[in-house]
This record gives C-alpha cells, structure tokens and sequence, in this order.
C-alpha cells in the first residue's frame, strides 16, 4: 500500500469513528465492575424463565457471589433479586505492595404473569447459579386454556 498526503487523516478519522462507537454501544451495556488487574464482571445478572404447567422457574448467573450476598424477595407479583459483589486482592512482596478493591451491587425487577403461592416459593444456590421455584396458586393452573386450531 503506497503512502499518500492524506492518508494519516484518514487514519484519524477511522480511530474517531472507533471511539464513538464503542462510547454508543457502552451507552446500552449492563454496567460492569473492573478491577485494576483488568478483571471484569457482570453486575447485571443473566436470567433463565421457564414454565411448567405447576410452576415458574427463574435462573440467575451469579459468578463469584455467596449466597450472603444476595437478596430474594416476593412482592406482589414482582420478584426481586440483589445483589452485590466485593473483590478485594493484595499482593505483598520484598519492596511491592498492591492493594486492589472493586465493589459493585445489581437490582433486577422481574414481574411474575400470574399468581404464585408466596408460602411455596424455594430458592437455592449452587456453583454461581441461584434458582428459583415459583410454584402456581390453583387459580393460576386453571385460567391455561387450550384452543384447538382448525385449517380452512
């Protein structure tokens, strides 16, 4: 490729056009927690829902929390989820000491399509995923009507 007078502005203009793109798609991306180690997490959790005909079920990815750090709660038909993640990391050596902490939290609002017995409710946490069971009330199971579908 030959060289031309005005090939450094179009360099510059490309690394312009970079920028403000990856500044846009930052705009609509979940927030993320960066240590200065260049680790990076998540804040705002993946989510899994899926029905049966007894219950809805919710996953959650929750990488590198404990189950104290998270909340679960039920009001009305909107299931909350919190949490909050803390990382701290030191490193000490002869003549180095490095001291690093991030710290981030997350809320997710999912609303329930129908009602749920609140007294039922089940939430378990293994390896990073919280799962929860959200089993039907009996007027929920009932109001699942089939309709039978007809060619002309």
């Amino acid at each position: 490729m030959r060289y031309g007078p005005g090939r450094g502005l179009l360099d510059l203009q490309k690394e312009m056009n970079d920028l403000f793109e990856n500044f846009s798609k930052s705009m609509f991306r979940p927030m993320t927690l960066r240590g200065g180690n260049g680790e990076l997490g998540t804040l705002m959790p993946r989510l899994d829902v899926s029905e049966t005909d007894n219950e809805l079920e919710i996953s959650a990815e929750l990488p590198g929390l404990d189950e104290k750090d998270i909340d679960v709660s039920l009001t009305k038909n909107v299931l909350t989820i919190m949490g909050e993640k803390k990382m701290e990391k030191e490193e000490k050596k002869k003549d180095f000491y490095r001291r690093e902490r991030s710290y981030g939290s997350f809320k997710r609002n999912i609303p329930l399509p129908m009602d749920v017995d609140t007294d039922k409710v089940d939430a378990t946490f293994k390896k990073g995923v919280l799962t929860i069971r959200l089993p039907k009330t009996g007027e929920a199971k009932k109001e699942v009507r089939k309709i039978a579908v007809k060619s002309k």
